[in-house]
């Protein structure tokens, strides 16, 4: 399985950090999620920076790019949500253990 590396502007310290993380895609846009693990009921760091700072780098296999991250909400969201827990069945899991609403992020080429 593919994953991206994504970089993003840490929210407090202004350095760039990187991380890998599973996608789907959807019409040109590559979607995450923001689940962390099963366990944690914060979200995790790299979701925050980007919320903060939204212009992020990526990387799929050779192919790097720019891109500008959202968070998806209502049936947006919900359609997501739906795609990316068929690809992945354990966010399921992890959205019956938390006690917040995770996050889907679309990232969109700038």
């Amino acid at each position: 399985m593919t994953n991206l590396i994504l970089t993003v502007k840490g929210r407090r310290s202004g350095r760039w950090l990187r991380t890998g993380l599973f996608f789907g895609e959807d019409d040109g846009r590559y979607i995450l999620v923001a689940s962390g693990s099963a366990v944690t009921h914060t979200h995790p760091d790299w979701y925050l920076n980007v919320v903060a700072n939204p212009g992020v780098g990526v990387q799929i296999l050779a192919e790097r790019f720019r891109a500008r991250a959202r968070t998806a909400e209502g049936p947006e969201r919900d359609r997501l949500w739906r795609k990316m827990t068929a690809l992945a069945p354990v966010y399921r899991t992890y959205e019956a253990r938390s006690r917040r609403q995770i996050p889907v992020v679309i990232l969109e080429r700038v």
